[in-house]
C-alpha cells in the first residue's frame, strides 16, 4: 500500500466547501428544484427514480459537442482509458467550465487515479456550481474519510443525507463514523 501525500490546501478548500454548501442556490433550473424537492419527500422506490431523473438533467449541458465531449470521457472511464478519459474531460471543463458534471465526471478519473488532491480540488468547483450535486457531496466525504478527515467526511455525508435522504451508502458511512467521531471528541 502506497502512502499518497498531499497538501493541506485541499482539505482546507473541501472545508470552504462545506461551509459554501449552507449557501442557498441561486438560479436552479424550476424542474430540478421541483425534482430536489420531491427527492426529499420521496420513499425509496420513488427515490430512486427521482435520483435517475436528476442525474439526468444534470447531465444536459446544452451544447451538442459539450455532451459528445462528456459522453466520450464516461466512455473512456469506463473502459479504465484514463489518460483519454482525462483528455476528454479537462477539454469539457476547459471549454465548459459552468457545467457542473464535467467537474464531477473528472473527480471521479481522479479518484480512480488515487490523486485525492485533484479529486478535492474538481469536487469543490461542482458544488460551487451545484451545491445540491449529492453523488458529488458523497465523493467528497469518502475523498475526506480516505484522508481520514473523519468529522469533515461525516458532516459531508450528513449533508447527502439533507438532500437525499435514502442515500443507503452515506446512512452506512453515518452509522459506521458517528461513533467513531464521538470517541475521537471525548
Amino acid at each position: 500500500m502506497s502512502v499518497v501525500l498531499i497538501s493541506p490546501k485541499p482539505i482546507v478548500a473541501a472545508i470552504m466547501t462545506l461551509v459554501l454548501f449552507t449557501s442557498p442556490v441561486k438560479g436552479e433550473d424550476a424542474a430540478v428544484a421541483d425534482l430536489l424537492e420531491r427527492l426529499q419527500q420521496a420513499d425509496p422506490v420513488e427515490a430512486t427514480k427521482l435520483s435517475r431523473e436528476l442525474q439526468l438533467e444534470w447531465s444536459k449541458s446544452g451544447s451538442a459537442s459539450m455532451n459528445l465531449l462528456l459522453k466520450r470521457g464516461k466512455e473512456a472511464l469506463e473502459r479504465g482509458e484514463f489518460d483519454a478519459a482525462a483528455d476528454h474531460l479537462t477539454a469539457l471543463t476547459d471549454h465548459a467550465p459552468q457545467f457542473a458534471e464535467g467537474w464531477a465526471l473528472r473527480a471521479q478519473l481522479w479518484h480512480h487515479m488515487d490523486r485525492p488532491g485533484l479529486a478535492l480540488s474538481d469536487l469543490q468547483q461542482v458544488l460551487v456550481l451545484n451545491p445540491n450535486h449529492y453523488e458529488s457531496l458523497f465523493g467528497l466525504a469518502v475523498t475526506l474519510e480516505q484522508l481520514e478527515e473523519h468529522e469533515l467526511a461525516l458532516e459531508a455525508y450528513r449533508l447527502v443525507l439533507t438532500i437525499h435522504p435514502h442515500y443507503e451508502e452515506a446512512t452506512e458511512a453515518v452509522e459506521r463514523l458517528a461513533p467513531l467521531v464521538q470517541g475521537q471528541s471525548l
